[in-house]
């Protein structure tokens, strides 16, 4: 009689339990609240581990989270416990694990996310209570629910954050005092200037399915790259391309912090994934966020144009561009090129090198031997080689802007030598 008493309070205790468990997941509770009351009512140790062992929630009656975490770490987190682990994810039920004789049982249940399991709870109950299994299992649905629930409210989240993100690129807001709103929900510092980063990916010519993975791993690989190196900025992955919103906080130096993050983004990403290639365009700056649609939009044309181009792997700012803007609208880059080789001819290196130089340094024969370490009167004589090569007039504006206009487009193309003239950009 005394025997079948214990049993009904045991299982009154069992059911109250069960009631405030379901209680919780109804009232938004996160995994420690759960946790903790499972140690307090049960008068266990309850820790819930991640698919890699890591601790995710613990609880023990009367002690604090550092210290039943340490010993959840130090105690019950062993190589032992894999096989555990699999039995549990393999059976869906509950498990003994292996304990040191102390007279309690480890109780390892699978949290599972509809058919997926995402975690383990593990309860440290005395030896004879019978209600540990029951008990771990049911708190273990729980969590699989708050679990669940976490992943729809990030997902949601996530899609939000989007949509926001999308809405400030597009310019799309009805407003400033909504562009405002949105820029302020993805932290947008209005004191600090910014510019947008338009990263360009392609795979393979030849189009397949392989190559096409490739790219979206290389896209969420390199928004992974500014998430870590320009934390707070804005970044949204698509498909082929990436753009991130950053901070430029020296606008009026050599090199912006944009065009830095993007030459190391095209090294990283290039030693990452050989067979992407990976081209940047960076726009102009930008405070208010009404502007960041504008940067953007420099930012895409400029990527897109350079990848048009050839030049993968390189990193186009667009306020540098200069007369480049107008030569990125010719849709036929070969008309382009014929264009400058019509007004260059064959000029060989040395002569491309010291024209582009002259030129850079307003037609000066000294400046432009300074940089070139040759005498001035070497300049000259190449500038007068150049002339009858050619037969343009350096005298003449029109013969001078076909010969720039030339240079530009080479450049542009990466057919130009490297030289000592070439500045930092």
């Amino acid at each position: 009689m005394a025997e079948t008493s214990e049993e009904n309070r045991a299982l009154r205790s069992l059911v109250a339990i069960y009631r405030q468990l379901s209680g919780l997941a109804a009232q938004d509770a996160d995994l420690g609240t759960v946790t903790q009351l499972v140690a307090e009512r049960a008068g266990a140790t309850a820790v819930v581990i991640s698919q890699k062992m890591g601790i995710l929630a613990a609880a023990a009656p009367g002690g604090s989270y550092p210290e039943t975490a340490r010993y959840a770490q130090d105690n019950l987190i062993h190589p032992r416990l894999t096989p555990a682990l699999a039995e549990a994810a393999s059976t869906r039920r509950v498990v003994r694990a292996p304990l040191p004789g102390d007279g309690r049982a480890l109780m390892v249940a699978p949290v599972l996310v509809g058919e997926q399991v995402t975690a383990y709870l593990m309860v440290l109950v005395p030896e004879g209570d019978r209600r540990g299994e029951e008990l771990t299992e049911h708190a273990a649905t729980i969590c699989g629910v708050v679990l669940g629930r976490d992943r729809v409210v990030a997902a949601a989240a996530s899609e939000v954050r989007d949509d926001l993100v999308e809405g400030l690129l597009s310019g799309s807001a009805r407003g400033e005092e909504e562009t405002n709103r949105w820029a302020h929900h993805l932290g947008y510092d209005r004191d600090v200037d910014h510019r947008a980063v338009f990263v360009a990916l392609a795979g393979p010519p030849v189009q397949t399915e392989q190559g096409r993975a490739l790219v979206q791993r290389a896209a969420v690989a390199t928004g992974r790259f500014f998430g870590a190196q320009a934390p707070g900025s804005i970044v949204s992955v698509r498909d082929a391309e990436v753009v991130a919103v950053v901070a430029e906080p020296d606008p009026e130096g050599t090199v912006s912090r944009a065009a830095q993050l993007g030459a190391m983004c095209v090294q990283r990403i290039g030693a990452l994934f050989p067979n992407a290639a990976v081209t940047v365009g960076v726009g102009g700056i930008c405070r208010q966020p009404a502007r960041i649609a504008a940067s953007y939009e420099e930012a895409r044309r400029t990527a897109e144009a350079t990848q048009r181009l050839g030049r993968h792997g390189a990193v186009a700012v667009f306020d540098e561009l200069g007369v480049r803007r107008l030569l990125f609208q010719v849709p036929d880059v070969g008309q382009l090129r014929r264009f400058a080789r019509e007004v260059l001819g064959d000029l060989g290196d040395e002569y491309l090198t010291t024209l582009r130089c002259y030129f850079r340094e307003n037609n000066s024969p000294q400046r432009a031997s300074r940089i070139l370490h040759v005498h001035p009167n070497t300049v000259n004589y190449r500038i007068r080689r150049v002339a009858e090569l050619t037969g343009h007039d350096l005298d003449s504006y029109r013969d001078r802007l076909a010969l720039q206009v030339a240079l530009e487009i080479l450049e542009a193309l990466g057919d130009l030598p490297p030289g000592r003239d070439q500045r930092t950009r």
